[in-house]
């Protein structure tokens, strides 16, 4: 029986999927397994039952990723469950700071007691008049599962749209509509675009890569959206560029002291994907990672250990084993079961740093004491016997 531990509470449309093999247990320090969204995990004690961990999301910055790995505990998240979500705040908050919605609802609010409004709101109309999308140059930096979503939707509304990732996946290229331009260097999205979007991790290359320099290239009047990552962006930089007009509008959903406090920022708190359709899909992607992970040992989106899959086993046992990423576990695990007189039918080794993990399907099974023996490989850091 697999013990299941929600740190956060996890939408019902995922926990169903779970069969009679699991449980779900309140007590962390007994768990196989943990869900979470946003619980913070760095301080926590990490038991030794503790196989897996899968973040109903795509950001993992709650969870200790090289202690999970140091320990054999793979972390999973759901890149693009939510990415719908956030592509519609996305355009909404476009639409937000071309068009000035929020002044305009604060004025019928601060006037809701004249008698007279439908009249008199033909004379302050004039105040809160914007501009349109159609026609306009937008740059999505970062074009994943939320980016080229953004990117799609912008062509659709009539806007010229480019496009900047260097690590763009053969998925996100074929899924592009064709008239994104694609761009080889963010500089060409800072001097061309009206609108600029980012959607990259926080790297050391994309962290406050919106700063005073690359400001310095923009349009006057741009308009900068951040829905991807605080960091991503220098505060004190665009508060300067927002007080100079150098930008109209920073949109961000990730209000900070600083940013709060600003003029000219439009931000929501952290409402991307906060939405029931987003927690359904994040729940049930991350289940379904679990449970291939329990009863397959496969491993798939994972952030701290590699992509390693071998379908379902139709052999007579599967051995999963987390290690280190050095020369000759293979050469290692091969003698050891030479010995036992077990073969090898099928198997996969992968690699992502300074960790690997490894699949292998077996015509029979190895013996406890083999199996013992290796745990013992001093690259090993666990051994799973999946069947």
């Amino acid at each position: 029986m697999t013990k299941i531990n929600c740190l956060n509470p996890i939408s019902d449309l995922g926990l169903n999927l779970l069969n009679d093999n699991y449980e779900m247990t309140d007590d962390f320090a007994n768990a196989d397994v943990a869900l979470v969204r946003s619980a913070a995990m760095h301080d926590l004690d990490l038991p030794e039952s503790l196989l897996a961990v899968a973040r109903a999301g795509a950001g993992v910055n709650n969870i200790p990723l090289d202690k999970c790995a140091e320990k054999g505990i793979v972390v999973f998240n759901t890149p693009g469950a939510n990415a719908n979500g956030v592509k519609e705040l996305v355009i909404c908050g476009m639409l937000l700071a071309a068009r000035d919605v929020i002044g305009g609802n604060k004025w019928v609010a601060d006037n809701k007691a004249d008698e007279n409004i439908s009249k008199t709101m033909e004379k302050a109309k004039k105040n809160f008049a914007g501009g349109e999308l159609k026609g306009k140059k937008l740059g999505v930096i970062g074009l994943g599962a939320i980016g080229r979503l953004v990117a799609n939707t912008a062509v659709s509304l009539g806007m010229d749209v480019y496009g900047n990732d260097p690590f763009m996946s053969v998925e996100s290229a074929l899924s592009l509509k064709r008239t994104v331009n694609l761009v080889k260097t963010r500089e060409e999205i800072f001097k061309e675009c009206d609108y600029i979007t980012v959607h990259t991790p926080l790297l050391d290359d994309t962290k406050e890569m919106i700063n005073k320099d690359t400001i310095a290239m923009m349009k006057d009047g741009v308009v900068i959206l951040n829905f991807a990552r605080d960091l991503l962006v220098c505060d004190d930089d665009m508060a300067e560029a927002l007080k100079s007009g150098k930008v109209k509008k920073y949109v961000t959903d990730f209000p900070n002291a600083k940013t709060a406090n600003m003029e000219g920022v439009i931000a929501t708190p952290h409402l991307g994907a906060s939405t029931e359709e987003s927690e359904d899909n994040c729940a049930i992607m991350a289940v379904e990672e679990i449970m291939d992970f329990v009863e397959n040992g496969n491993v798939i989106n994972s952030v701290n250990y590699p992509r390693c899959e071998l379908g379902v086993c139709d052999t007579a046992s599967r051995i999963a084993v987390c290690h280190k990423n050095v020369p000759n576990f293979i050469g290692k695990f091969a003698t050891l079961v030479g010995e036992e007189g077990v073969n090898v039918a099928n198997m996969v080794d992968k690699s992502k740093g300074d960790f690997a993990y490894a699949i292998l399907d077996l015509d029979s099974k190895l013996s406890d004491a083999a199996v013992e023996k290796l745990q013992a490989i001093d690259s090993v850091i666990r051994v799973r016997v999946v069947k």
